[in-house]
């Protein structure tokens, strides 16, 4: 599993080092035409808190980019109905990157430089916010993430970079892995079947899982990387079936997900366990992609859930339904997104102020409760918690670990056949 991610890994590295290269200049123009100060105290009061984000709202992660803007609305809607941040309502100013790491070099260089807000949020994906952390730790402003857990992030060792969610990829699927260690001897896989998407958060999960699970004795009967642009999965799908494993592990962003249980069904072939990532956390268009009832017994590990009694997440769920009538539980990467802003929000009126050094030193030093449960880092932005294992039970989602937070005590295993 060496291999997995090196070609997209490349791509990272070559973006972050461009924009590194080519924003010495745009951060030192940035300090040398500041805004000038305010004509009155009541002036300075009074102005809105600009908060500059990147979104990808077009492209391949318009799903969940378009899923973390819904999150970024509800908490401006919360934070301004509460009374702003510091006395002063917040403005949202958010770019489409359409999904391209190029285009969100100029859209946080634009946020910064141009529109000069006060603060930054993070855009969706590891992909993204690579080259994203670049931008905004050579402007010294602090970029808190809803989605960028790649291991690759956190080797440029950034001080203004922070992950908000509790756990970096290598350590996602842990719950999964203790889960399948504590189950009865007859009730263990013997063999695992491994697809992975070529995406710097995915296959860091999947490549710890795969290295556990073989340490304690269950064989590799299929291991392969895809491009991210694959669409037809039945080769895949064929060559899982003729392996006959007792357990999948994909590593999915969302459509490939969808897509691989549907040429599994197509395949017939069923696994006695099925786990994925990120893509089952998209809720309704997640089973309406893989048909009603074709999520049952799939495993997840996830940052949220809507049964979660963590502080604000009764009003953020009021507040995501009162926007957006009639649209469902919100999916995982809105929760996250409005988690982000929450662990911002926390640090600004922590400091008393907008100063981002500030910012990046008290998020070093503190705790924030958030939505998603306590968030903490490390001195290069690390989260030092763990993820909840969700299944998909009976049309809806449980969370069946760790045992202080479970929703159920049972488990549905093995997975049912396809319908």
């Amino acid at each position: 599993m060496s291999n997995i991610g090196v070609t997209r890994s490349r791509g990272l590295l070559s973006i972050a080092t461009i924009a590194i290269a080519a924003l010495f200049s745009t951060g030192c123009a940035a300090t040398a035409t500041a805004p000038e100060a305010p004509a009155s105290e009541e002036a300075a009061v009074e102005s809105p808190i600009r908060i500059g984000i990147s979104l990808p709202l077009t492209g391949d992660f318009s799903q969940p980019g378009g899923a973390a803007k819904l999150g970024y609305e509800a908490w401006v809607a919360n934070v301004n109905e509460a009374g702003g941040l510091l006395g002063r309502q917040v403005e949202l100013v958010i770019l489409d990157d359409a999904s391209s790491q190029e285009q969100v070099v100029t859209d946080y260089t634009r946020l910064i430089s141009e529109e000069k807000v006060d603060l930054l949020l993070g855009t969706f994906s590891s992909l993204l916010n690579y080259p994203a952390s670049a931008v905004a730790e050579n402007n010294e402003m602090v970029l808190i993430a809803p989605a960028g857990g790649s291991p690759k992030i956190f080797e440029q060792e950034f001080k203004y970079y922070f992950f908000a969610q509790q756990a970096t990829a290598p350590n996602q699927a842990n719950p999964f892995v203790e889960m399948i260690a504590n189950l009865p001897e007859d009730q263990k896989p013997k063999t695992a079947a491994y697809a992975i998407q070529d995406d710097p958060f995915a296959a860091p999960v999947i490549a710890s899982m795969q290295e556990q699970l073989e340490a304690m004795g269950i064989e590799t009967v299929y291991s392969e990387i895809y491009p991210p642009e694959t669409t037809n999965f039945q080769p895949i799908a064929s060559a899982i079936a003729n392996a006959k494993p007792d357990l999948i592990a994909q590593g999915a962003v969302f459509e490939d997900g969808v897509n691989l249980s549907k040429s599994l069904q197509q395949v017939g072939y069923s696994p006695k366990i099925f786990f994925q990532t990120s893509a089952p956390s998209n809720g309704d268009q997640y089973t309406d992609g893989v048909g009603i009832g074709n999520e049952e017994g799939i495993f997840y590990a996830v940052s949220w859930s809507e049964k979660a009694n963590t502080p604000g997440n009764a009003e953020f769920l009021a507040t995501y339904e009162a926007l957006n009538p009639g649209a469902g539980v919100p999916a995982e990467d809105a929760a996250d997104a409005y988690a982000a802003a929450e662990v911002l929000a926390a640090a600004v009126e922590g400091t008393g102020g907008l100063d981002n050094v500030a910012i990046q030193e008290w998020l070093h030093s503190n705790s924030v409760t958030t939505i998603l449960g306590g968030l903490a880092w490390d001195e290069i932005g690390r989260p030092l918690g763990d993820f909840l294992l969700a299944q998909w039970q009976s049309g809806t989602v449980e969370i069946v670990a760790p045992s202080g937070a479970t929703t159920t005590d049972q488990l549905v295993m093995p997975k049912p056949g396809w319908k």
